[in-house]
């Protein structure tokens, strides 16, 4: 059965850059420096505009709003990690360069720092793909450590689902848990969280796949969720037949028709996983409560079907808010309460967005 209702044939490989943070300014600058020199394709006006169109996607993907008139430039805008804290000051210093095909940014807020960057040229990007065959001592993984596992007995999750789950640590800094993504027992790619300062990121130029996904090979219904952490919740609770996504919420819901494999650079990894997510009939998205997790359930529900989409309903915290998320409940309520929230879970509808939530 095919779930993917706008393209049905089998998608082209694209991947997308890793998310991961770049703790030194100069470097972007001088991988930027680097794709300059190369002009742009007067001749082909309309791959020049493509190309914007498509960066411009993925940098509002990810909550910045910007002019995109003025490349070459540094303008100074408000970071929407950190929203420039207590005082609202504007922090998040923004560059496209002149070709338009990659831009950059870094938020100078001690308190924030985020980084990051986007290419709009994801052919030349997938040719960049590491293909090279990734193991845990290539890695520089090593097993969880006592102060580690305690950190997610603290979440109720046991040692058992970590272990089986491959979930480590690296062996360079014990602070950092290491979240093997696999697939028919290999490791594809690796994404790492610092348990001190919250930081996440991955390996550079790794193929994007859903986290758990040998656990869904021949599932006929399949679980999704936000983070790797409420993958785990739910095999803790009984519920293996669960995938997370590697790269989080956007933060917009798209009003544009849908994207062909090939520009879907968001949702890459549903497209290298599609074998995987046909032959189920049933989704169940248990993506967060928060605004960002409707947005994704939405974003999820367009490409595989929003009919073969069921919608999970996070139990009420008190009279104001409810958990967020799948650990949240699991802490709280515990296993069994987790199972049944699962089990309610609603036939999927678009939530009504409004002009300000569209893109």
């Amino acid at each position: 059965m095919q779930l993917f209702v706008r393209y049905q044939a089998h998608p082209l490989s694209l991947f997308s850059r890793s998310t991961k943070p770049i703790s030194h300014f100069h470097s972007i600058r001088f991988f930027t420096h680097a794709r300059i020199s190369r002009e742009p394709d007067l001749k082909n006006p309309e791959k020049e505009v493509d190309k914007l169109s498509e960066m411009k996607q993925k940098i509002e993907d990810v909550g910045i709003s910007c002019d995109f008139t003025s490349p070459g430039q540094y303008i100074i805008l408000t970071c929407p990690k950190c929203k420039g804290g207590r005082s609202l000051e504007r922090s998040l210093s923004f560059h496209i360069n002149q070709n338009k095909d990659f831009a950059m940014w870094r938020c100078f807020r001690m308190e924030c720092g985020w980084a990051d960057r986007v290419f709009a040229d994801c052919v030349n990007q997938a040719n960049k793909l590491d293909l090279s065959r990734k193991t845990e001592e290539s890695l520089r993984l090593e097993p969880l450590s006592h102060e580690l596992t305690a950190y997610f007995a603290d979440r109720m999750i046991s040692e058992e689902v970590l272990q089986k789950n491959s979930v480590m640590q690296l062996s360079t800094d014990q602070d950092v848990i290491a979240f093997t993504y696999k697939r028919n027992g290999e490791i594809i790619n690796c994404k790492y969280r610092n348990i001190i300062n919250k930081k996440f990121w991955q390996e550079k130029g790794t193929e994007k796949i859903l986290y758990g996904l040998d656990d869904i090979k021949e599932a006929d219904e399949i679980i999704i969720v936000e983070g790797e952490i409420d993958k785990l919740s739910m095999e803790q609770a009984g519920l293996a037949n669960c995938v997370s996504v590697p790269d989080g919420a956007p933060q917009k819901v798209s009003s544009k028709e849908l994207p062909s494999p090939d520009k879907d650079s968001r949702f890459t990894y549903l497209w290298n996983c599609k074998d995987y997510l046909d032959k189920a009939s049933k989704f169940i998205l248990a993506t967060d409560g928060d605004w960002p997790g409707q947005v994704l359930a939405e974003e999820l529900a367009r490409r595989l079907g929003k009919e073969r989409c069921w919608l999970v309903q996070w139990p009420k915290k008190d009279e104001l808010c409810c958990y967020k998320d799948a650990n949240e409940v699991l802490k709280n309520l515990g296993a069994g309460a987790l199972r049944d929230t699962i089990d309610n879970a609603v036939l999927y509808q678009t939530p009504n967005f409004n002009a300000r939530q569209l893109k």
